[in-house]
């Protein structure tokens, strides 16, 4: 195969990876059609609800290599799809290697793919939450260490990598992938009837979702279901229940305004938020979803890698002490949270991430 023939191949492995890789697939087999694009997932996430559905509803395609890697500790996942997905490289040898967010599956790729030599994209490169007792923190910073190109999607991220040492040789904003799949998938949310399906009529409601190691781990994580069923006595809770998390839930006494559901697909969830009065998260992609879509949205976190959405007035840092769930329906009373104007989140991000990897690749056809 010729260089210019050369394939591109991309990683995927969890939810948020195939919302944000999308775009950029579809983009690069529309501008690069004499390349093959080959699409790779680890199947850290391997349920239909939080994988298979993405293919389904985001028209992506089978993955050509299905890795199989499933869950388990850190140290044993992100080990067994580096093994996975470096045999499939060894033979592929593409001429750049697409990784996504901040997952295992994400520096497994990376590193595979850096000890061979491949140069590296990282989509939504630079983000930092200043906090490396969160397994994505690390993830994301060797990352981008490894990576030939940082694209970035948030304004502080430039100034976050240059303290690391990386070069601005390196670096590209390129803006939000995620939310060109949220631009192009709005009139199938429009037309989710997941509301009328769940009995939710018009009431407002909270929309929860929680499952990040630190909260659903911990020994405080019963209290977070307190506060939530008593949080639904004075408005009703929404709340999606990720399998790792659903693994770690306790018996909650039945409460006619706290909904356990199993995981939505990507379109209903998305329903979900934008028709919600508030979302109570503790996700990275939420905190950029509800930006966009304007919906008041409060982290339970101690901090974020997306600044960016508080700058904005549209995401509040609450903490993790499940006591500040109880301020949320009183702090709604005198908050509205119009649509954020955020640079570089606008529906065409893909479009400038293919421009940078295009002209890097093919420099001499490029008009």
């Amino acid at each position: 195969m010729s260089e210019r023939g050369a394939a591109l191949a991309y990683l995927v492995g969890a939810r948020p990876n195939f919302i944000k890789m999308a775009p950029l697939l579809a983009e690069l087999k529309r501008r690069a059609p004499e390349r093959d694009h080959v699409l790779i997932n680890t199947g850290q996430h391997y349920s239909r609800e939080m994988a298979a559905i993405f293919v389904d509803e985001l028209g992506i395609g089978p993955p050509d290599y299905e890795l199989a890697v499933g869950s388990g500790l850190h140290g044993a996942q992100t080990g067994r799809a580096l093994e996975r997905i470096e045999t499939v490289l060894v033979d592929l040898r593409p001429a750049a290697f697409v990784v996504a967010g901040d997952v295992n599956s994400t520096l497994a790729g990376a590193l595979a793919a850096a000890k061979l030599s491949i140069p590296v994209a990282h989509l939504e490169a630079g983000l930092r939450s200043f906090d490396r007792t969160m397994p994505e923190e690390i993830n994301r910073v060797l990352t981008d260490q490894v990576s030939r190109w940082c694209l970035t999607h948030s304004p502080e991220a430039e100034e976050n990598l240059a303290r690391e040492g990386v070069g601005p040789e390196r670096v590209f904003f390129v803006g939000n992938t995620m939310i060109d799949t949220l631009v192009r998938m709005r009139p199938a949310i429009a037309a989710s009837d997941v509301c009328e399906r769940l009995g939710l009529g018009a009431a407002p409601y909270i929309l929860v979702t929680l499952h990040r190691p630190g909260l659903v781990d911990g020994s405080g994580f019963g209290a977070v279901m307190e506060a939530l069923a008593l949080l639904a006595e004075r408005i009703p809770v929404v709340f999606p229940v990720h399998p790792r998390t659903r693994a770690r839930l306790d018996p909650v006494a039945p409460h006619p305004g706290l909904h356990l559901l199993d995981p939505v697909g990507y379109v209903d969830f998305l329903a979900l938020q934008a028709s919600a009065r508030a979302v109570l998260t503790d996700s990275g992609g939420v905190q950029e979803e509800t930006t966009y879509l304007g919906i008041p949205c409060f982290t339970l976190r101690s901090g974020t890698e997306r600044p960016i959405t508080v700058s904005c007035g549209t995401n509040r840092i609450i903490g993790t002490d499940p006591s500040a769930i109880a301020l949320v329906p009183d702090e709604l009373e005198n908050w509205s949270s119009p649509p954020a104007d955020v640079p570089g989140w606008d529906g065409h991000a893909a479009e400038r991430a293919a421009d940078v990897l295009l002209e890097a690749l093919e420099p001499a056809t490029r008009s």
